[in-house]
């Protein structure tokens, strides 16, 4: 049997263990270790367990992932995540479709430091959702806007999937937190176009709700402009050359705890869970990294990418043809999974291929992101989709997918411009 038939033997198992609910790190070193036993002899197996493993816990630029994931807990742990939903309506909710902004908002801010579409949207649509329905907003639009909105938080810095894909593919952190800034604002701004454009077609669906005094606005911003602050310090003095990426993660925790006190709005108890919270999210990402280490030694040894690079680099296609199926795949594997699960999967494969093609690689790190989020919202899975069902269970599931539709267009503007336009994204590294 040929090494490439033991390759795609094990990303066939590696697939059936995770639809019978195995956990992706796990499926990965498993499949990975045994596939190094069969391809290679026991003693590399063993030798990539006890010396890859080492270097990879002991790596410094691992510790990076639990500073930025505390950092999380503690703003959201202190109440920010409904102070920031607050002072986006106070601001934008006397506009038609103003609570749908909001909803954006929150959402792009709660997915920046969460690194999660499902869990942004299992957040945000908890707290929006009801306001949403007493304020008279259409269930398709309200539903679909807490899906869509979700989905924004993994490319926006400082994403703790931008941090792994940056560990994994060997990328400088600062690079993609920097080429990320452009399509994080293009997304957010295409989506409020979107909401304000539907909302002026048919203004039942969205109508407004009362304007409240300036002094009132003021409160709001003031009760969150310490975190913005503290956010644009972490990552601005990353850009800068201030801090290294872990220094900024641990610049930001120590910021976070020091705004908590003074506001004394954590508490023991949500600063144990805060912790045990962090602990639990690192252990877990820092699993998926060293999963797809062992996966990746795997295919490596097979030569599977290398022969998927040159397969495809010998079509007779034009690279961009080539580029479009790879999108095609990454928009549906973000359709079937989670999207940090399956970039996590897939850079292995595909990320040769898209540098044997000639593309820059932080461009093509950031369109896999882009691009999964878009497949987090779109049939036939939808991850988004199906955790607002949880939320709204009155809703028909045909509803929510239509309501999110709507911001399927704005991805696929903003992938066509980033495509035809790679500088948008390269010319502030």
């Amino acid at each position: 049997m040929s090494l490439t038939a033991y390759a795609l033997i094990g990303i066939g198992v590696m697939f059936v263990l995770m639809f019978l609910r195995m956990p992706i790190s796990f499926s990965m070193f498993i499949v990975g270790f045994l596939g190094l036993l069969v391809v290679a002899s026991p003693n590399a197996a063993y030798a990539v367990i006890s010396g890859d493993l080492w270097s990879q816990f002991s790596s410094f630029s691992l510790s990076v992932i639990p500073m930025y994931v505390l950092m999380g807990e503690i703003v959201y742990r202190s109440g920010i995540t409904g102070k920031l939903f607050q002072a986006a309506y106070k601001w934008v909710g006397h506009y038609r479709g103003g609570m749908i902004w909001t909803v954006i908002l929150a959402s792009a801010g709660f997915g920046s430091i969460c690194g999660s579409n499902s869990a942004t949207s299992a957040t945000i649509g908890s707290m929006a959702l009801p306001e949403l329905k007493k304020y008279r907003y259409d269930d398709e639009l309200s539903t679909g806007s807490v899906a869509g909105g979700g989905s924004l938080g993994i490319i926006i810095p400082p994403s703790t999937v931008l941090l792994v894909i940056a560990i994994q593919a060997q990328l400088s952190i600062k690079d993609l937190f920097a080429a990320s800034i452009i399509p994080s604002i293009l997304l957010v701004v295409l989506f409020l176009l979107i909401v304000w454009y539907i909302c002026q077609r048919n203004p039942n669906i969205g109508p407004a709700s009362e304007n409240v005094a300036l002094v009132e606005k003021l409160k709001a911003i003031s009760g969150v402009l310490p975190t913005l602050l503290l956010l644009v310090f972490v990552i601005g003095g990353l850009f800068l050359g201030w801090f290294t990426p872990t220094e900024s993660g641990a610049v930001g925790v120590i910021g976070a705890l020091v705004y908590a006190l003074a506001t004394r709005s954590l508490s023991w108890a949500n600063f144990k869970l805060a912790v045990s919270d962090s602990l639990r999210s690192s252990a877990m990402v820092i699993m998926l990294v060293v999963g797809a280490l062992i996966f990746g030694r795997f295919l490596t040894i097979t030569r599977l990418p290398y022969e998927v690079a040159d397969w495809v680099t010998s079509l007779p296609l034009e690279p961009v043809w080539i580029m479009a199926g790879i999108f095609i795949v990454f928009a549906i594997g973000g359709a079937i999974m989670d999207a940090f699960g399956f970039l996590i999967i897939s850079i292995p494969i595909f990320f040769p291929t898209a540098l044997q093609l000639g593309y820059d690689p932080v461009w093509f790190a950031l369109m896999m992101c882009i691009i999964t989020s878009l497949g987090a919202i779109t049939p036939p899975v939808g991850i988004n989709v199906f955790v607002v069902k949880g939320l709204a269970p009155d809703v028909p599931i045909t509803k929510i997918f239509r309501g999110s539709m709507y911001y399927v267009y704005a991805y696929l503007i903003c992938i066509i411009l980033l495509t035809a336009f790679p500088a948008l994204m390269t010319f502030i590294l």
